[in-house]
């Protein structure tokens, strides 16, 4: 395969799966801003969906004041911001385009369907439940597109260099909504692990759709250590950074096969997903859980450069 068809496919699937993310966000935040404020907590929800996303300084360089109306049109509508929904889309298009014949008819059919419709949104829908339909449509527009390349596309490099797009892209995204979740959101004078809003915790369950999973698992009230143990963890999670690196190393595995060469992008997968195979929660704790997904998040990034220069340039 050409390096430029692996790079459209990789960050075709990247892009769509950042877009379901802040969609899930911005769908969590409007949840949690809709609380009293005696659930809520006196925390700015607005400000940490702009951390979880990664757009707070690009935020503030354009905004004053971190509300509900400008949040919203930045994470969602800006051409000012490259991770917003619609850029994010617009993106993932062009490159489905570059490679239209490495998609089957399914995939087209949902990334440009989906872009269709969210171009017919225009600026952006102004009332909350015009915002809540959109969200709605960039999460269900991402499962299509996801389930139709699961289900249509054929075992091959096309296929593996779409999916360690995808999981490449969730575990980032799963280690900052945990990583934002326990600093910024915690009220001032709270420890971890102390008797955080129950609706809080909640929430972030919901925007990684880990809610009912985590009460299957657990089978008690929410625990912070135990949110944590589910989404770093446990590899039965889809969302989990266990889950993402199982897979990244198994399509990095299964495409060094198809290659006949094996290269520092596999080793490095491997490595963290031996490091997280053998991990223990109170170990994390210990030694300082924002750290632990500090490190996490630049080996993250140090995989995705090694995976740039071994496949994609």
């Amino acid at each position: 395969m050409l390096a430029r068809t692996a790079d459209n496919l990789y960050w075709l699937s990247r892009y769509i799966e950042r877009a379901e993310y802040v969609a899930r966000i911005l769908e969590a935040t409007h949840r949690v801003a809709t609380l009293p404020v005696g659930y809520a907590g006196s925390t700015n929800e607005w400000e940490s969906a702009l951390a979880t996303a990664g757009c707070a300084a690009a935020f503030f360089a354009v905004y004053n004041d971190a509300n509900e109306e400008n949040v919203t049109e930045f994470l969602a509508f800006s051409t000012a911001n490259s991770s917003s929904i619609r850029h994010c889309f617009e993106i993932a298009r062009t490159n489905a385009r570059a490679v239209r014949t490495a998609l089957t008819m399914e995939m087209w059919d949902a990334i440009n369907g989906a872009w269709l419709e969210i171009k017919g949104f225009g600026a952006g829908p102004r009332r909350r439940d015009e915002v809540a339909r959109f969200l709605r449509l960039v999460q269900e527009s991402s499962l299509r597109f996801d389930g139709s390349a699961y289900r249509t596309m054929l075992r091959n490099d096309a296929y593996w260099f779409s999916r360690l797009g995808v999981f490449m892209e969730r575990a980032d995204n799963t280690a900052r909504i945990l990583d934002v979740k326990y600093h910024l959101l915690l009220p001032a004078l709270e420890h971890v692990g102390g008797p955080l809003d129950y609706f809080q915790w909640a929430t972030m369950l919901r925007s990684v759709s880990a809610l009912t999973a985590y009460h299957w698992v657990y089978r008690e009230s929410l625990k912070p250590w135990l949110i944590a143990d589910l989404l770093i963890l446990n590899d039965q999670m889809p969302r989990s950074l266990a889950s993402c690196y199982e897979n990244l190393a198994r399509n990095l595995d299964q495409i060094a096969r198809a290659y006949g060469r094996q290269g520092p992008a596999q080793r490095q997968a491997r490595a963290i997903r031996a490091r997280l195979e053998n991990s223990r929660m109170d170990e994390i704790f210990q030694s300082g859980l924002h750290e632990f997904i500090n490190e996490f998040v630049a080996d993250n990034n140090r995989l995705g450069a090694t995976i740039a220069r071994q496949y994609l340039m």
